[in-house]
C-alpha cells in the first residue's frame, strides 16, 4: 500500500526525506536510495506501508537482544527495500529486492491494529522491526509502535544506525530498545561496502543512548576487511566510552550475497575479538553465531557469577538467574531491561 510518507519536507518541486541519514532529496518520480520512498506530484510517498514481506515469532536473543526482557518471545515482522547496499548482506532477497527489481515491492497486507493484535493474542511482550531497515518505512513502524506502547508491549528496531535526529526523538518513548549494527570503524568499509558513511552510525549510537534507548551493539567480523586487532580494539574502546555496560555483539560471517567466496570468520578471531572487547573494559561481550555457552552467556561483572546461562546455535536456551536485576550471589546489579 502506498501512503504519505511525513518524515519529509517539501523544497520546491523536490522533498527531502528525513527518515534516514542518506537524507535523500528528490525530484518528481525519484525513489530514495531506500528504493520504497519516492517524490509523486511533489509528496514523498512510502510505497510499503502495510506490506509485511516476513513475520515471524522468534526468541528475543534472536535479535540479538540478551540483556532485554531474556527468555520472551519477540514478533518480528519487515517489509522490502533498504537504505544501504551491504555486499554482504544475508537478507538480500528482500533489503535489496526494489532496487533490483525495478521498485517492484511485495509483501502480506497488515494493518498496525493487526499486527499489535496478532502480539497480544499470542502474549508476546514485544515487537521487533527486523529483517530489512526498519527506519526506511518508519510512519509504518511508528504507527504500530504507538498503539504497541499503549497495550504495554515494548517496540524494538535491528537496525544498521542511520535514523536521523528527528526519527529517534519523535520515537520516544514508544521505542523501547535497539540493535545496531557497528559494522566497521573505518569509514572506507562503510562506503566501499555498504553504501554509507561511518560518523552517521556513531551519532546514532551516541543519541539513542542518550535518549535512553536500551542498545545493543553487533559487529559481524569479515574477513580481511574489518578483523584487525586494531579496528576490533577501537570498536571496543568506542563502546566503553559511551558506557562499559552497552553489550557488544561479536557475530561470525558465514558467504553471502556479493561476498559469496569469502571464508566463514575463523573461531580464534571470534575468541580474540572477545577478549579485546574485555581487555577495553566491556562488561557485556558476547559472540554470535557460533554455539559456545560460553561465550553467550552473561557473567557477574563483580563475582563472575553465571547470571543468565544461553545455550543453541544463538543462545535462545536461557536460564535466568537474577534476583530482580541483580546477580543472586553478590547481589551485583546487571545492566538490561528485565520487565
Amino acid at each position: 500500500m502506498m501512503t504519505i510518507a511525513w518524515m519529509s519536507e517539501k523544497k520546491d518541486q523536490k522533498v527531502l526525506c528525513k527518515a534516514c541519514m542518506q537524507r535523500c532529496v528528490l525530484k518528481e518520480g525519484e525513489y530514495g536510495k531506500c528504493g520504497v520512498r519516492l517524490n509523486r506530484g511533489g509528496e514523498l510517498y512510502l510505497t510499503v506501508y502495510g506490506l509485511v514481506s516476513a513475520l515471524n515469532i522468534d526468541p528475543v536473543e534472536k535479535k540479538p537482544l540478551y540483556h532485554f526482557l531474556p527468555g520472551t518471545a519477540t514478533l518480528s515482522l519487515g517489509t522490502v527495500g533498504c537504505n544501504l547496499s551491504c555486499k554482504f548482506c544475508q537478507n538480500w532477497e528482500i533489503s535489496q529486492y526494489p532496487k533490483l527489481n525495478n521498485h517492484s515491492v511485495f509483501g502480506e497486507e497488515y494493518s498496525p491494529q493487526e499486527i499489535v493484535s496478532i502480539a497480544e493474542r499470542f502474549n508476546i511482550p514485544s515487537i521487533s522491526y527486523t529483517y530489512n531497515e526498519p527506519v526506511i518505512f518508519f510512519e509504518f513502524a511508528y504507527d504500530i509502535m504507538k498503539l504497541a506502547y499503549e497495550k504495554g508491549i515494548k517496540n524494538i528496531f535491528v537496525s544498521s544506525g542511520y535514523e536521523t535526529e528527528e526519527v529517534l526523538e519523535r520515537s520516544v518513548p514508544f521505542l523501547s530498545a535497539m540493535n545496531i549494527d557497528l559494522k566497521s570503524f573505518s569509514d572506507d568499509f562503510y562506503q566501499k561496502i555498504c553504501g554509507a558513511r561511518l560518523k552517521p552510525v556513531l551519532k546514532t549510537i551516541e543519541k539513542a543512548y542518550k535518549l535512553g534507548i536500551w542498545i545493543e551493539i553487533t559487529t559481524l567480523l569479515i574477513p580481511g576487511y574489518n578483523d584487525s586487532e586494531g579496528e576490533i580494539r577501537a570498536i571496543a574502546r568506542f563502546i566503553r566510552e559511551l558506557s562499559p555496560d552497552i553489550p557488544w555483539h561479536i557475530s561470525r560471517f558465514f558467504p553471502a550475497y556479493l561476498m559469496g567466496d569469502l571464508p566463514p570468520t575463523p573461531v580464534s578471531t571470534l575468541k580474540r575479538a572477545y577478549e579485546i572487547g574485555k581487555e577495553e573494559g566491556l562488561r557485556y561481550v558476547y559472540v554470535g553465531n557460533y554455539a559456545d555457552q560460553s561465550l553467550t552467556s552473561t557473567y557477574c561483572p563483580s563475582c563472575g557469577h553465571t547470571v543468565i546461562e544461553r545455550s543453541g546455535y544463538l543462545g535462545e536456551r536461557v536460564k535466568v538467574r537474577l534476583k530482580e536485576g541483580k546477580c543472586e550471589v553478590c547481589g551485583f546489579e546487571i545492566a538490561g531491561v528485565w520487565g
